[in-house]
Formats: structure tokens, sequence, C-alpha cells
């Protein structure tokens, strides 16, 4: 009932449902295939449908289940605590825990907030985390880059005269960037955090460490407020040089707790190399090196300042307030938004880049993946409900992470002790607080972000590797120097996504040639007229060792230009897509095919037009009353095969202008016709959407002559299991072996092997199909016995399983071709 309701609607709205041929079909329109898959055993590939696909894009209830158990990856491992990995969260969270509170503080400065702000959004990240967290090594908190970021934003929403704090900005802003990228994760789009490139990570992180460390040198040297630390960093650099002569006590601070902190890392380092056994004491020392040096010059600081609180000797931290005193519900409001709406995304891509790129490596590093939506998710909860402790925005810390990896962390949940810690500053430490020297802290970021740099050998390597994208990289340092940080994240974005459009656009197929090859172990050939011996050392030999491969004509792939590739056949070539076949690249592809093709055959009929003003004014031909001197002795056009080893999906576009190509080149090879053969297509929506545009089928000749004449060659491979050739050799073995026990069972055995070769007959029960189908015999060459199947659908014999068989298949129907 509903297909003839269906039929009766295409009826009235004109809609062709014969929009080809399909086996079964009465019609006979292009590619018509005359046979009755009823009468066979065979295999008839059906098409995906609209309902399958919707289907599989809602989700069951099942998998809304399993969506919301993942929603909390703790719940997956926490009934197996145990206190083995209690131990290693323990030593891991309080490490982090000793390093994260004089970051935080000093990374507040960099957001232009109160130090206790830091100390704020330390505890809250931590916290939170580890209920969402995919990744056992990563620590959420303050960082360098976010924190400068967020400070440019709170001067700039000031600037513009808004009605609100800088600690509500900075609340705010962590909200409303919290809550996209929730949306982003629980939407699981963590694919998105893929469109930034490695070169866009890396100049990042490099540009943002150079403009924050010189936004600290003037702070270290004691003459911050000389002049704007926000400015361009190049401008910066020049005003620093400018006031070296203000310099004032507090550079011997700042310049020596510098060199300390490289000298404890650099002498831990040297210890652990010469004293292997104590390599992990080591480390220890090493990761709390920065807690070392804020308590000796904390105690330096009190020696000289213990009688100068009113108006102290070096420039110190000052007053921090005890608890939570600016714990409050969120005042997000349109006014603060706007003012901060422009450097929204900015803020976001930060959010984004640092944690997934972090996360990702060291789980690479740890044996384990993660799962970038859900640490999308984990982020924007943290950002989301810090706020209303008084966080500013947090996310992964490179140096923070790498001390937990190498610390032993072992679950998530040493995120709750280094929380213990934090919670423990705020509460107990705010006296020690005021008497840390500012020099120190500027030295402490300068430190930390110094290992953000690129190495120059790093930078050698991306050149080994991808030189184009080194400018990019370059490009996005330069423009952080001369510009800003945000203006290089946009940079170097914008400028790899041109780059893989420009090659997505731009990108070339291949016309192949055949090769035989062969395989060969050590010194010695593998082919038949090998010496015996050798064969007898080798997996594989004689007509097993040589095999056809199809390597690009020009040899770009890096192929041995000596050896001589020719088109497969005269009139035939095979074209390989290199980066899939959609309507940014369609026409570049097709232009180039067709191109190539006009340069290398003739037009079968010269005779196509009758009279000089038939012909098209850009193809005139000989001038009038002159014939061609010299005889045109290419090949006429006869096949084309296409590789879509490399396509997963078509377009209408590019379908569409395969179609147009077809047309062009039936009437140039009029009054024959272009096979157009598929082979290595990976998806049944592309099979769909060449079917529906016609190929896939024989294209009939203009005489009824000549879909008898067309030959079909199919694949088959065999069934497998207990039907394959190897089992039945087995069996037959084995009753061969309980015939010459048991003599009197003759009969029986005889009729058991009469079964099987009827069994085995299937196989041209199957092949008479190919018969009916072009009213020619099939081509199956070196089938063994046993059950087999055609590995394609009968349906469609223009689709292929390989360039080989595609090729066989046009091989043996050249010969019907015009010459």
């Amino acid at each position: 009932m509903a297909n003839k309701i269906g039929n009766g609607i295409a009826k009235v709205l004109g809609i062709d449902l014969h929009y080809r041929n399909e086996t079964g079909s009465e019609r006979v329109t292009r590619g018509e295939s005359v046979f009755t898959v009823g009468s066979a055993d065979t295999y008839v590939e059906e098409e995906p449908t609209a309902a399958e696909w919707i289907r599989d894009v809602i989700p069951s209830g099942r998998e809304f289940s399993e969506y919301c158990y993942s929603l909390f990856p703790f719940t997956h491992w926490i009934g197996r605590y145990n206190v083995q990995w209690l131990m290693g969260d323990l030593v891991a969270g309080i490490t982090v825990g000793a390093v994260v509170v004089p970051q935080g503080m000093a990374y507040a400065k960099l957001a232009q907030l109160p130090v206790e702000f830091g100390l704020y959004s330390s505890f809250m990240g931590v916290l939170i985390y580890w209920f969402f967290a995919t990744s056992k090594d990563i620590t959420i908190g303050p960082v360098a880059v976010l924190s400068t970021v967020t400070g440019n934003v709170v001067l700039k929403a000031e600037a513009t005269g808004v009605d609100a704090s800088r600690d509500v900005i900075a609340s705010s802003l962590a909200i409303i960037a919290g809550s996209i990228v929730l949306f982003f994760g629980l939407a699981r789009l963590g694919w998105i955090v893929e469109v930034i490139s490695l070169p866009a990570i890396s100049a990042f992180m490099t540009g943002s460490a150079i403009s924050i460390a010189a936004g600290q040198v003037p702070t270290m040297m004691g003459y911050s407020k000389a002049f704007s630390t926000r400015e361009a960093t190049y401008k910066v650099i020049i005003n620093t040089l400018k006031h070296l002569g203000k310099t004032n006590l507090d550079a011997s601070f700042g310049l020596t707790s510098l060199f300390l902190l490289y000298f404890i890392r650099w002498l831990c380092g040297f210890l652990a190399k010469k004293f292997p056994t104590r390599a992990r004491l080591f480390f220890f020392l090493n990761t709390l090196r920065t807690v070392f040096i804020i308590l000796l010059y904390v105690l330096i600081s009190y020696l000289v300042n213990r009688h100068h609180r009113k108006k102290p000797l070096i420039s110190v931290l000052g007053s921090v307030p005890r608890g939570f005193q600016h714990a409050r519900v969120p005042k997000v409001t349109i006014p603060i938004i706007k003012s901060f709406v422009s450097e929204l995304p900015s803020t976001v891509i930060v959010l984004l880049i640092e944690h997934i790129s972090i996360s990702k490596s060291f789980g690479r590093v740890n044996n384990y993946t993660i799962n970038p939506s859900q640490e999308l998710v984990a982020i924007g909860v943290s950002n989301c409900l810090g706020p209303f402790l008084g966080a500013y925005p947090a996310t992964g810390s490179f140096s923070r992470t790498a001390i937990k990896s190498k610390a032993g962390v072992r679950t998530p949940f040493a995120g709750v002790i280094t929380a213990v810690i934090v919670l423990l500053a705020i509460y107990a430490l705010p006296a020690m607080f005021w008497y840390i020297p500012n020099a120190t802290l500027a030295a402490v970021i300068i430190h930390a972000v110094g290992d953000l740099i690129l190495p120059p050998n790093t930078v050698y390597q991306f050149w080994r590797i991808s030189p184009i994208e080194v400018p990019i990289f370059f490009a996005g340092v330069f423009v952080t120097v001369f510009s800003s940080i945000e203006n290089g994240i946009y940079t170097t974005v914008c400028v790899s996504f041109a780059l893989w459009a420009f090659r997505a656009f731009k990108a070339r197929g291949r016309f192949l040639g055949r090769a035989k090859i062969h395989s060969v172990v050590g010194d010695h050939l593998l082919d038949p007229s090998d010496d015996k011996e050798v064969h007898k050392k080798t997996p594989s030999g004689g007509e097993d060792s040589v095999r056809s491969i199809f390597l690009p004509l020009d040899h770009h792939d890096g192929s041995n230009p000596q050896i001589q590739l020719e088109d497969p056949y005269p009139g035939i070539f095979v074209y390989r897509f290199s980066e899939g076949f959609n309507y940014p690249n369609a026409n570049h592809y097709l232009d180039d095919l067709v191109e190539t093709i006009f340069k290398k055959t003739r037009r079968t009929n010269p005779a196509t037009y009758g009279r000089l003003g038939d012909r098209p004014w850009n193809d005139p031909g000989p001038r009038r009353g002159k014939e061609n001197e010299v005889a045109d002795d290419r090949p006429t056009l006869k096949a084309i095969i296409l590789d879509f080893s490399s396509v997963n999906n078509v377009d209408l576009t590019s379908v569409q202008n395969l179609i147009d190509v077809r047309n062009q080149l039936d009437k140039y090879a009029a009054p024959d016709t272009v096979d157009w053969h598929f082979c290595n297509i990976n998806n049944r929506w592309t099979k769909r959407a060449l079917a529906a545009a016609g190929f896939g089928y024989y294209t009939p000749e203009p005489d009824a002559s000549g879909a008898h004449r067309w030959k079909p060659v199919f694949s088959v491979a065999e069934i497998g299991g207990s039907d394959s050739a190897a089992a039945a050799a087995e069996a037959r073995e084995h009753r061969h072996a309980q015939r010459a026990l048991s003599p009197s069972h003759n009969d029986i055995e005889a009729a058991h092997e009469s079964a099987e070769s009827s069994d085995a007959g299937s196989l041209h029960k199957q092949l008479e199909l190919s018969k009916a189908y072009g009213a020619a015999e099939g081509d199956v060459r070196g089938v063994t016995a046993g059950r087999v199947a055609v590995v394609q659908g009968l349906n469609r014999p223009l689709f292929h399983v390989d360039v080989t068989a595609a090729l066989n298949s046009a091989l043996a129907n050249a010969q019907r071709k015009s010459h």
C-alpha cells in the first residue's frame, strides 16, 4: 500500500523513480542488465536508505544511556580504587599542590587580579575536574597564556567603562567561555579541536611565552611602573632596554631567583644521570625547586622588610585575605558580555587547544586514550562552577601536568589531594604570602613559560617534515610579538585553514601505469626460473611472487623513474584521486583528466562534423580545402578506470561534474561509448550516488547487437570457514583415508564425493548469471574448489574491488571498441 501511495505521489510530482537501471527492471535505460536475480543463488548489493541513515544518527535508548554514563567517567573506575592507587595519587597530588600554589598566585597577576583569585582558580579546577576526566595526568588551573589573555580582556572591558570590578569581569568571561566549551563537549564536538594544526599550536605557545616573559622582565628588574607592559611585545622589549638605568634592589631578588631555578634544574638532572638509582629523589627535588625558592626568598624578604612593613624596601605581594572572601553568585550582565564579546573567540581557542593538546600528548606517553569531547565537558563544567568561589578562566597546565605524570599519578583522584593542599594554603598561609617578593614571582613566571618556547631543533624537524608549514609557525610568532597574542592565534589558525583549503581545491590526481613486480629475498628473485632451493626458503614462490601494481606515470610518488610505465592498454586510462572528490576539487580533477585524454587519444569518428560550420569554434580542424597531412595514430578512447581509494564521500557538485564529463566524452568517442569503471569504493552512500547518476552499469551500444557482445568480469572469493577449499580438501583426504581402511564403504563415500562435486558446481550456477547478464560468458580465472561468492553485487558490474579487477573488465571489452 505504501509503495502504491509513493508511486502515485511521484507520478503527480513528475518524479521518475526509474532514474537508473536496476536488476529486474523492465525498462531499458543506460546500463540496463537483462537478467532476473530470482533465477539464481547470487548476491545483489542493496542501497542504503534515508531511513537507515536516520536510524544511524538518532541514538537508541541504550545509546542514550551509554552517553549519560560516559559523562561521568569516574564511575568506571572508582569502584576498583585501591590502596596502591591511593599512595601514587597522594605523592602526585601533594607534589602538584606544592607547585600550583606559588604558580597560581603568580599567574593571577598576569590576569590583572589579586593573587588570591589564582588560588581560588587552582582549587576549583583540580576539585571539579576529576569527576569528568578521561586523563589522569592533566591538572586544571591558572596558566600563563590564558591568564594573559584574561588580563587583556579585563583591561579592555574596563576601558569601555563597564560598571563591574575586574574579578567580576573575569568570572563572567569564565562562565561564558566555559558554557561554549561545555556545549561543544555535550554535543560531542571534540573533533573541532583538530581544525587547529600543530604549527598553529606551537606558534601560539612560543609567541605567547616570549610575550609573557618580556612583560615580566621589568617587574623582575624593579621598574614595572615606568611604562606599560601590556603593549606589543616588541615595544615592551624596547622600553625595557631604555629603562635599564632604573633598576633597583628588586633585581637582586629577581635575577638570583631566576638563576637558582635554572641551576637547581640543571643540577638535579646532572645528578640523576650520575646516580641513576636515586633518580626519583632528584626528580622530586627538581619538582619542588619553585617551592624552595619561594620559601628562601620569603625568609630573606622577612629579614629585609620586618621593620619596614609600611614602606617595604623591596616590592612584596602584600596582604592576601584568608579563606574564600570572594565567594558569590556570579554577576553576568549584557553590558559585561558586550565588553568582551570580541575577545571571546581567542579565549575559547586558548581553552581548547592548550588543554586538548596536552592531554592527548600525555595520553600517548602513558598508553591511554582520552575522549576529547569529554575533556571539553570537564573544562566547561570547571569554568562554569569555578566563578561561584571567585575563580577566573582555567585550563590544563603543561608544567604541572608533566610534574604530575612523572610523580607517578595513578588516577584523576589525585586532583582531590591537590585541592586539599591548596585549601590549606588559602586558610593557613596568607600571613606568609605578604612577604613574597614580586620580583621572585616574576622570575617564577619567566622560568615556567621558558619551557613553552619551541627549541630550534624541533623547528628544524618541522622543516624536514613539511617545509611549507614552517612559515606559518614563524608568522604566528612574529604577529604575536609585533601585535598581540590574540592576533597571533587568529593568524596561525586562518593561514593553516587556508593551506588546507588550497590543498583541497588544488588536489591533483595521478594517471597510473601498470608494472610487473617480483618479490625478492636478499639477492634472490622469486620467480619460476629461480633455483628450487630458494623457493624452499621463502614463504611464497612461483606465480604468487609475480604480481601487477599500478604506479603514477609521472613517478611523482618517488618510485624509480627507470621503471617504464605506460597506459595499461591503448585508450584505457587509470586515474587515482589524491584527496577526496568533492565540490572544491571536482573541476580541477576532471579538467586534468579530460585534458590528458584529449592529448593521448583521437576522436573515434573524424567525420563527426559533416560540414565545416558544424565544428565548434575551439576545434576548427584543418584549413578549408586541406586534409590532415600527418595520419593520427593515437588510439581511440575506450574506458576510464577511477580509483576511489582516497574518496570517502561525494556530493551533488562532484557527481554532476562527472556526469557532464561522461556526456562530453561519449560525444568524443561516438559512435562508441566510454566504459566507466570504479574501484576501491569504500562507502555505500558513494556507490548509491554514482549508481543514481547512471554509473556502475554497462552502457549499451547504439546497435542492439552491442549488448550481446559485452563480456562481464566479476571477482569471486571463497566463502571461507567450513565451505572453504582448504576445508573441502581436508575432508576429502579424510574420506580417502577412511575408504582405505574400510573398503566396504566405497559406494557410500563415492556418493559423498558426488554431492561435493555438485556443491563445487554451484560456482558454475552463479557464473551462468553472466551469460544472461551480457549474453556472454563471465571470466573467472584461478577459482579453487570450494564454495565461492561474488565480492561485489552483480547488479553493479562496473564497481570493482581493486584496480586489477577493473582493468581486467575493461580489457575484456576493449576489443569491441573502435581502434
